[in-house]
């Protein structure tokens, strides 16, 4: 009596796929683990791109800084070169307020 077998649905189909399936199903995996990757690979790239832009940002605002700075140091060399020169050439020298006392020319 081979038609009062009994099977399930399940091990029907999957025997079926295992016998006449394989490649359509190895496409379908192949297929699905290709989805995710490109899905993960978008993410990541789109983090790195958001972090770069951040890093960016940071580099323009760091060297508008440094570019504050070598200005500063060059306005502060400047006053300093025509002190060093004032004392070393003209012999000036800086005055204290407190001892300064009022000379008279007539």
């Amino acid at each position: 009596m081979i038609g009062n077998e009994r099977h399930g649905l399940v091990g029907v189909i999957f025997s079926d796929i295992l016998r006449n399936g394989k490649i359509p199903m190895i496409l379908l995996v192949s297929t699905l683990i290709s989805a995710m990757a490109v899905v993960t690979v978008s993410h990541k790239t789109r983090l790195l791109t958001a972090q770069r832009e951040q890093l960016v940002l940071e580099k323009d605002a760091l060297d508008i800084e440094w570019r504050n700075l070598i200005l500063e140091e060059n306005a502060l060399g400047d006053h300093s070169r025509v002190e060093r020169i004032a004392t070393e050439k003209l012999q000036m020298q800086h005055v204290d307020p407190s001892q300064e006392t009022i000379v008279v020319q007539q």
